[in-house]
């Protein structure tokens, strides 16, 4: 039986940094897909905490808000740091990811039709924060030298971003290469080029 257990709706969503790290790591995980109608009735989302998916499971900890999961994962599987300094500085990049990610959804699910334009001329003042941080690290990784959670996150975010805008990282080799090394590992790789990963929309809305 898998040893970890992810309820989620049939899209990367949420769920995209927590898959690609679970394949990374090599870890199997089982996969609950719940359908729109049927979380409409009401009856799962009484059991979740804040109303909300996805869910996760180890075990006997249930588990809800997607960067909880990813923070539990890296201190299970090695990716948080080799001591508390480290393990702060990775807090603080993955939440400056999630920032990044917030203004995405938001124009995915608010904007996309009015704002695309004016977010994309944007995004290179988020991305270039990014880019320093990588492009210093020698290990092109954003702390230490070794991966952990928050970069992860980053990968996934921004691939969504390289959907959204194929050139987005042109000005910014650092994340390029960021991005085509975490591609390669063997087991992301493996996973990326899965069925599993390709059926899946981004987004809910199937904007993207």
């Amino acid at each position: 039986m898998a040893p970890y257990t992810i309820t989620y709706f049939a899209v990367r969503g949420r769920c995209g940094a927590i898959r690609i790290m679970l394949a990374d790591q090599g870890q199997e995980w089982k996969e609950v897909v719940v359908n729109f109608e049927d979380w409409m009735k009401g009856d799962l989302k009484k059991t979740c905490v804040f109303g909300q998916l996805p869910k996760f499971q180890d075990g006997d900890l249930v588990l809800f808000q997607s960067n909880a999961m990813l923070r539990h994962l890296g201190r299970k599987h090695g990716a948080y740091g080799k001591n508390d300094n480290e393990a702060a500085l990775i807090d603080m990049f993955a939440d400056g990811v999630e920032d990044l990610r917030l203004k995405y959804l938001k124009l995915i699910y608010q904007e996309y039709d009015t704002g695309k334009e004016a977010y994309l001329k944007d995004l290179p003042n988020h991305l270039c924060k990014f880019e320093a941080v990588v492009a210093k690290n020698k290990s092109g990784f954003l702390v230490g030298d070794s991966i952990s959670y928050a970069d992860y996150s980053l990968f996934d975010v921004l691939l969504n971003h390289k959907v959204l805008c194929p050139n987005s990282l042109d000005s910014f080799p650092a994340l390029k290469k960021f991005v085509d090394t975490l591609s390669a590992h063997p087991k992301i790789k493996a996973y990326l080029d899965s069925e599993d990963f390709k059926k899946l929309p981004i987004n809910g809305n199937g904007k993207q």
